[in-house]
């Protein structure tokens, strides 16, 4: 029986693995697809609009 307490954690954490990247994938796009982007693009706008510090 050690052979099932040995293989369980590695089937646990694979399925739950499977189930998260299953989600992700459901979850992209939809209804708030464009709203969600134009928010990523703001923020990417205004990172590079900001003047970085340079470190001396």
């Amino acid at each position: 029986m050690d052979y099932v307490s040995a293989l369980l954690p590695p089937f646990v954490m694979a399925a739950f693995f499977i189930g998260v990247i299953r989600v992700i994938i459901k979850t992209q796009g939809g209804a708030n697809k464009a709203k969600e982007d134009a928010a990523v693009d703001a923020a990417l706008a205004q990172a590079q609009a900001t003047p970085r510090r340079e470190e001396s």
